[in-house]
């Protein structure tokens, strides 16, 4: 064997091992990046969770095309992680939290389940119900703080990962003052689950995000408002606050 052809043949190893480890490499860090967004939503890899779907007010049976585009984000999420989804109407979600994944759309007035979510993992939340028109529809008061929403401008909905316990699979709500801001707080999580793994870790968590210029915009624009943890999770008097807050 010439020294030319040597030279070929060696180069030529070179370039197959080069591109295997290049290979190995990036398989490895995929994996990694999969079991960590796998762990962050709960989701193993053929397991199943519960996706619930609230109603649209006013039309029994029918969905929000809002938070049906919600739940197709959610949706692209759990394949992603190799999991399935069962979808389930919020009146008939009637089981303990824990054992599965669940993810949760909408807000108390249109989603029993999320009522019940609210009064038991988020007692500090207070959420107006009342249909009658005013200042005050929809407000959301976390601890001694309101939140109005202004129609198409400021809106604010509430994204939460709670667990039981260190075994218990979490819940994810999407709760929010109309279906746009479930879309937008579905994308959301979808985009920055990696920040807000490595801020929260697996524990538990509850951000208040405002959807700016939603008329204008869409879900896109969302600004973090804070971390409401400690506030929504600590019961508050039954007394509404008498000031209004982030606006």
């Amino acid at each position: 064997m010439t020294d030319d052809v040597r030279n070929i043949v060696l180069g030529v190893i070179a370039a197959g091992i080069s591109a295997s480890l290049g290979w190995l490499a990036r398989t490895y860090l995929w994996r990694r990046g999969l079991r960590r967004k796998q762990a962050f939503f709960g989701l193993p890899s053929n397991s199943a969770c519960l996706l619930v779907v609230n109603r649209y007010a006013g039309a029994e049976g029918s969905v929000h095309r809002h938070d049906a585009f919600a739940l197709l984000e959610l949706s692209a999420l759990i394949k992603g992680c190799g999991a399935n989804a069962q979808i389930v109407t919020h009146d008939t979600a009637q089981q303990g939290f824990g054992e599965r994944t669940e993810f949760c759309v909408g807000g108390p007035t249109s989603n029993q389940r999320m009522a019940a979510h609210l009064r038991t993992l988020l007692p500090g939340v207070r959420i107006n119900v009342e249909q009658d028109p005013g200042p005050d529809r929809v407000a959301f008061q976390v601890g001694s703080e309101r939140y109005r929403m202004e129609p198409g401008t400021a809106e604010y909905v509430l994204l939460a990962r709670l667990t039981g316990g260190q075994e218990s699979r979490p819940v994810f709500l999407f709760c929010g003052q109309r279906a746009i801001t479930n879309q937008a707080a579905t994308r959301y999580a979808a985009r920055n689950y990696e920040k807000l793994r490595r801020k929260h870790g697996n524990k538990s968590f509850c951000l208040l995000l405002k959807v700016v210029n939603s008329q204008a915009y869409g879900p896109d624009v969302v600004e973090l408002v804070g971390d409401v943890t400690r506030e929504a999770q600590t019961p508050v008097p039954s007394a509404p606050a008498s000031h209004r807050a982030g606006s």
